[in-house]
């Protein structure tokens, strides 16, 4: 059903409110998005049954003062035995779905990627499919049977990376900003535009080249884990990586 809304919203709308449509249903469709509400739900119906229970305690309690009929206690007994069932198994659902949520944050969470017309579109193809190879390649040089390689060294290229990923986002975002700016703007005006999309598209390449090249010294480190000084040779690519996140950055500002 979703997928035969996409193809609609694509057929039948173009442009940013196209985009943006798009993004709120990829945003509802998350699947943390979905574990979500079905907790909020679990809660609201655990709540419930916990107020019946109440409930069903108070009368049970009138029944033993002898306030109410004996028939009324055996009912609220027996509907104190259901409605205790459901609340333990609406509990054990919100301990599950909890325990999905965890491992859901634990995940790499996935940045829906530009539109197919953007030119930021391929720059970060490469640089998901980048990060990918880098959290398997630091995984694996974070492994105790690599002992060449300093824990230090590892976590320092870890963050740089995730740093340098998000000055790179930060930048296609902008680039896809200026894309929706000129396609929308009067002829006459749109050559500033065009000039900048072509500028931030050399520097979202010059960025993700810089990531692939902090993937390619992993990946040597890897390939020769008993290299005498591997320290140097993951962090000159971190420093080097480092240097151009920074760069990215303040040219976003």
């Amino acid at each position: 059903m979703t997928g035969e809304i996409v193809q609609i919203v694509g057929g039948q709308i173009q442009g940013p409110i196209a985009d943006q449509v798009k993004r709120r249903l990829a945003a509802w469709n998350d699947p943390r998005a979905k574990l979500d509400r079905q907790y909020r739900r679990s809660g609201r119906a655990l709540t419930f049954w916990l107020i019946v229970l109440a409930l069903l305690a108070v009368v049970g309690v009138l029944t033993l003062v002898n306030a109410l009929p004996v028939a009324a206690g055996v009912g609220a007994a027996l509907g104190f035995a259901g409605t205790s069932v459901l609340a333990v198994r609406t509990n054990m659902r919100m301990r599950d779905i909890d325990r999905r949520r965890r491992q859901l944050s634990a995940a790499p969470v996935r940045v829906p990627l530009p539109s197919r017309a953007s030119a930021a579109r391929q720059p970060m193809e490469r640089l998901e499919d980048a990060e990918d190879t880098l959290r398997e390649l630091l995984r694996q040089l974070d492994s105790a049977a690599l002992t060449s390689v300093p824990t230090e060294s590892v976590e320092q290229a870890r963050a740089t990376g995730a740093e340098a990923g998000a000055a790179i986002r930060a930048v296609s975002h902008q680039l896809q900003a200026v894309e929706r700016a000129r396609d929308t703007a009067p002829p006459l005006d749109r050559g500033p535009l065009v000039e900048g999309v072509r500028r931030l598209r050399a520097q979202l390449d010059e960025g993700v080249e810089g990531y692939c090249g902090l993937v390619a010294a992993a990946g040597r480190v890897l390939a020769e884990s008993t290299a005498t000084n591997p320290r140097q040779v993951l962090g000159d690519a971190t420093d080097h990586l480092a240097g151009l996140a920074s760069a990215l950055r303040e040219l976003s500002r």
